[in-house]
C-alpha cells in the first residue's frame, strides 16, 4: 500500500470519526434540527409572501409543469387520432370520387349502347324488309340444253 493510500485512507477514517462525534453532540444536532425547521418556517413564509403578491410559488410552479405535461400529452393524443381520422376520410373520398367516375362511366357506356341499338333498329328493318320483299327467280341452268354425254350433264348427275 502506498503512502497516498494510507494518508487518503487516515483522512476517511479522521473525517468520518468527527461528523459521528458531532452527530452524538446534542448540541450540534439541535442546532441542525432547529436549522431545518428554520429553513421550513422560512418556505412557508415566502410561499404566503408570494401568495400574498399573487405571484406562484416555486412549488405552484412545478405543480403547473406536471399539470402542462399531461395536458401536453394528452393533446398530442388528441392530435393523432384526428390524423388518423383526417386519413380515414380522405380514404373514403378517394373511394367516392371512385365511384363517382365509374357512375359515369356507366352512364355513358350506356348511352353508347342505347345509341347503337338506335342506329341497329334500322338496318335490322332493312335487312328485313330485304327478306321479305320476293325475289325475282333467277335463272335453272339448263340440265336439260345439256347433252346427256356433256361433261356438264354427268356432274350434275353425280351424288357427291
Amino acid at each position: 500500500m502506498g503512502l497516498r493510500e494510507r494518508v487518503t485512507r487516515h483522512g476517511e477514517e479522521a473525517i468520518g470519526k468527527l461528523a459521528a462525534d458531532l452527530l452524538e453532540n446534542p448540541m450540534v444536532s439541535g442546532a441542525l434540527s432547529a436549522a431545518f425547521e428554520t429553513r421550513e418556517r422560512a418556505l412557508r413564509a415566502q410561499e404566503a409572501a408570494m401568495g400574498a403578491l399573487n405571484l406562484p410559488s416555486a412549488s405552484d410552479l412545478e405543480r403547473l409543469t406536471r399539470r402542462l405535461r399531461g395536458v401536453s400529452q394528452r393533446l398530442e393524443g388528441i392530435e393523432d387520432g384526428l390524423d388518423r381520422l383526417e386519413q380515414r376520410l380522405d380514404d373514403i373520398n378517394a373511394a367516392n370520387a371512385l365511384d363517382r367516375r365509374l357512375s359515369a362511366i356507366e352512364e355513358r357506356l350506356e348511352r353508347i349502347e342505347t345509341s347503337v341499338q338506335k342506329a341497329a333498329r334500322p338496318a335490322r328493318a332493312s335487312r328485313s324488309a330485304k327478306a321479305a320483299t320476293p325475289k325475282p327467280a333467277s335463272p335453272k341452268p339448263a340440265a336439260e340444253d345439256s347433252a346427256p354425254g356433256s361433261p356438264g350433264a354427268e356432274a350434275e348427275q353425280r351424288p357427291y
